[in-house]
């Protein structure tokens, strides 16, 4: 066995790896950019090395740093996490040659399945189904509209080297494939080093499954099972699950068998993953291999007991799988939700900065532990007061469940969600809530296209059913009068004019563009010691009791005797008075006010924000990569105005009327906050 491997990555990844090594008493190093110096995996290894500047291209992504870095620290191991160089052939081969062993596949079986327009050809070649399309790297824009028109409408245009929704459009007509190819292209060569593009048919209605592998050096392979990974957006991941609710024992059984075969032919070693498109009939088509360890890969060691990560370094170092077809077990089921560092109310753009907070949900699972099961695990690669960079991927958390069957998992899922305090950055925890509670989401009718169809005009507050409205004003009321219990006890002040507490409240919901809507609600029988009270609206009653720390952003107890858990902040907004409950994804900002105030309040006058329609704004922070217009210019609604790089992803700006620029704000390279003018029109 080693005693000291490298982690060339970064995030929770690394953090992951670094503890199954730590359980299995090897030594751990870390590399690091720039933009993570004071990062968790750098803290949690044994050793760390700096390998250069931020972007991924000039630290992550150079094989010679982190060949240099393993010789530097006698590392006789590498583990490339997945994304980065994780599935780049000539990195494997180099490491080898090296004489440093690399915890995956052999570079061979990289070079064959890796690749997607080989992975393709070897596939067909073997007679395994796949899906109509061009696997050839296409050369221009022109020729890739003219294969698109060939295979016919919609068509997927994906990068050779892509994964994790990287390089990846799809095209319903000539100048989506146009500006596709061009986006896939540049995407490509900025997240891979590998520009290559090829076409093939969309697949309308599909669902997104795929059989987790396992390989050694003796020639065995085994399947752990299935994930259903169809909840997506922009065809990246969102919520995944193991096992799926759609297939049957039947079809289960032959895609494994049909992935070990396809694994047995390039002498798989390590975790890999085979990706199916399956149809409404089961029928199943090969999509691609991923020759590395896969984000979801949690939901498969909750149901099958296995840590995937410590069989890919026992593999790596000539150990024989322990287990047998027949060994591999499936208990309960798991659900994993991906929090990202994105605005869901703002269309999912990209939030960077320091975490102020960051409290996740009581952990029971832990990663590398696969003893303590049916619990709530996070795995992730930030601390409370970190940094979340612009130069990499979106991911805060994974945020992993396993509960006794689907529903059960549900229910963890949702509660801790509730329980998940993120400040200083947005994150889609809300749209993550909608989603497991949306009916056709809780029965399992789903496919690739779900947020697509159920979200097309983009998320909004109201699009999260909160089962009880009512409970959020009670809860606002209830915290409101636990802030002035404290106020009235103060002491200091003056006989005849202290502070004095009523029981009738008005809660004011703080709506858009200055539409508020008014209820009222009468807090009884307040307890200071127990913090209980009674809070009676217009519709119901609610026995609150809660031992809520005045200053903390989560509050936990029980309302009618059921336990819950929210979120609360104060002075959220421009207003220092107004207090945030957030519960099940729905939030609630509003003030509490005595009738009188209320009152008063009603007369003030509504302060209408500053028009800023003549300015195209940055939505996120990011890097400005392009200005496509120039001052004088005639622009017509629909026209590329700017491009903005953010979290690997290129984000195209156009003008949303007709105009004539006046002024360009900012230029090629400056690196943009939210809400920065870009191009001003007259």
């Amino acid at each position: 066995m080693f005693e000291k491997i490298l982690i060339a990555n970064r995030g929770e990844i690394a953090c992951r790896v670094i503890l199954t090594a730590r359980k299995m008493g090897i030594k751990t190093v870390a590399v690091y950019s720039d933009a993570d110096t004071d990062a968790r995996h750098v803290e949690l290894a044994d050793e760390a090395v700096h390998i250069g500047p931020a972007p991924s291209r000039d630290s992550y992504l150079q094989a010679d740093k982190i060949i240099a870095a393993c010789k530097q620290t006698g590392a006789q191991a590498v583990h490339p996490g997945y994304g980065f160089l994780s599935e780049n052939a000539g990195f494997a081969k180099r490491v080898e040659e090296e004489g440093i062993v690399f915890i995956g596949p052999k570079h061979y079986s990289i070079a064959a399945m890796g690749d997607k327009i080989e992975s393709k050809k070897l596939a067909g070649a073997a007679g395994v189904n796949c899906i109509p399309g061009v696997n050839d790297a296409i050369e221009t824009a022109e020729k890739a509209v003219e294969i698109a028109k060939g295979i016919g409408y919609p068509v997927m245009i994906k990068a050779s080297a892509g994964g994790g929704g990287k390089g990846l459009r799809v095209a319903v007509n000539d100048k989506e494939a146009f500006e596709g190819f061009t986006s896939c292209r540049n995407e490509a060569r900025n997240s891979f080093g590998d520009d290559r593009v090829f076409i093939e048919k969309f697949v309308e209605e599909p669902r997104h499954i795929e059989i987790q592998l396992l390989g050694d050096s003796h020639g065995n392979v085994i399947y752990l099972n299935e994930r259903e990974c169809s909840i997506q957006r922009r065809h990246q991941k969102v919520i995944e699950e193991a096992p799926s609710p759609f297939i049957s024992d039947a079809t289960r059984k032959a895609m494994g068998e049909q992935a070990v075969a396809l694994a047995k032919a390039v002498k798989y070693e390590s975790a890999g993953t085979v990706e199916f498109v399956v149809g409404k009939d089961q029928s199943f088509y090969f999509l691609e291999m991923n020759t590395r360890l896969q984000v979801e890969h949690p939901v498969t060691e909750c149901i099958t007991g296995l840590d995937l990560v410590e069989l890919m370094i026992r593999v790596a170092a000539g150990e024989k799988l322990p287990l047998a077809q027949k060994d591999v077990q499936r208990n309960g089921w798991a659900i994993e939700c991906r929090i990202n560092a994105e605005d869901p109310f703002r269309s999912f753009l990209p939030s960077t900065g320091r975490l102020v907070r960051f409290q996740p949900p009581k952990e029971t699972m832990f990663a590398a532990d696969t003893e303590n099961l049916m619990g709530v695990r996070i795995d992730t690669g930030v601390q409370d007061g970190g940094e979340i960079p612009m130069f990499y991927d979106s991911m805060i958390a994974k945020l992993i469940v396993h509960g006794k069957d689907r529903l059960d998992a549900i229910a963890k899922m949702r509660e801790a969600l509730n329980a998940f305090v993120i400040r200083g950055i947005s994150s889609n925890i809300p749209f993550q809530a909608a989603l497991l509670a949306h009916p056709k989401f809780v029965a399992g009718d789903f496919n690739t296209g779900f947020i697509a169809e159920n979200y097309s005009h983009g998320f909004h507050a109201e699009d999260v059913p909160h089962g009880d409205p009512d409970f959020l004003i009670a809860l606002a009321a209830y915290v409101n009068r636990r802030l002035l219990g404290r106020a009235a006890g103060i002491s200091g002040q003056m006989p005849g004019h202290g502070v004095t507490v009523g029981e009738a409240f008005v809660v004011i919901n703080l709506g858009a563009g200055g539409k508020n809507t008014s209820q009222p609600a009468t807090v009884r029988e307040y307890q200071a010691q127990s913090g209980s009270s009674r809070v009676e609206t217009g519709t119901g009653s609610y026995e609150i009791c809660s031992g809520w720390h005045l200053g903390g952003a989560r509050i936990r107890g029980t309302v009618n005797g059921q336990p819950f858990a929210a979120q609360v902040e104060r002075g959220v907004g421009k207003n220092p008075l107004a207090i945030r409950i957030a519960h099940n994804g729905t939030r609630l900002d509003a003030l509490v006010l005595s009738p009188r105030a209320a009152e008063l309040h009603a007369l003030m006058p509504y302060k209408a924000p500053p028009d800023m329609s003549r300015f195209v704004l940055s939505p996120m922070p990011g890097l400005l990569v392009e200005v496509a217009v120039q001052p004088g210019q005639k622009v017509q609604a629909g026209e590329r105005v700017a491009v903005i790089e953010a979290m690997k992803m290129e984000n195209v700006l156009f003008a949303i009327a007709d105009g004539v620029v006046g002024k360009v704000l900012a230029g090629k390279g400056d690196s943009l906050t939210v809400d920065q003018p870009i191009v001003e029109f007259v």
